[in-house]
């Protein structure tokens, strides 16, 4: 979805629906409820509790994150590919690409490739929907552990790109 596509005023509703939905279900805001597993190694998120951390949503909370320099944060949200970076080979390999929210701010994804599948073909100006835990930095701040939790302890995170799970 391209920004500006919907009204402020449909924009509000679907947010509100989502967040009686996030609180029905735990875990990750926007994640539909799946199966536990699809095709080609690519699996949705589940209903599940979420990380022991406070979650929170959307631009206005991820800049209150920044501006106070929080880490260890549950998050989720939207953001525009703007930038591919190389993946990042030292240990558990990442597919790391910067999104730009609509606030202007940037963050870092660093998604991890030995557990989850890669986004092929990710693209600048692409539309990525994000859940996983918030690092600050001073650019604006890492999302990583956006894929299932191996151990199965906790509801983990995952990215929602082509209207397609990952996790």
């Amino acid at each position: 979805m391209k920004r500006g596509s919907l009204t402020k005023t449909a924009v509000l509703s679907v947010l509100a629906v989502a967040i009686v939905l996030a609180a029905a279900l735990g875990g990750c805001f926007g994640a539909a409820e799946l199966p536990a597993s699809a095709p080609n190694g690519i699996t949705a998120a589940p209903p599940a509790p979420a990380l022991p951390t406070a979650e929170v949503h959307g631009d206005d909370m991820i800049k209150d994150l920044f501006e106070r320099k929080k880490r260890d944060v549950l998050v989720s949200g939207e953001g525009i590919v703007v930038r591919l970076l190389d993946d990042d080979v030292s240990g558990d390999r990442h597919q790391r690409f910067i999104l730009e929210l609509e606030s202007g701010q940037t963050l870092l994804v660093a998604h991890n490739i030995d557990i989850a599948p890669r986004l092929d073909g990710l693209a600048p100006g692409d539309t990525v929907v994000f859940c996983g835990e918030y690092i600050w930095t001073e650019k604006g701040g890492t999302v990583h552990w956006t894929h299932r939790d191996p151990d199965g302890s906790s509801s983990g995170g995952w990215l929602e790109w082509n209207g397609v799970v990952y996790r």
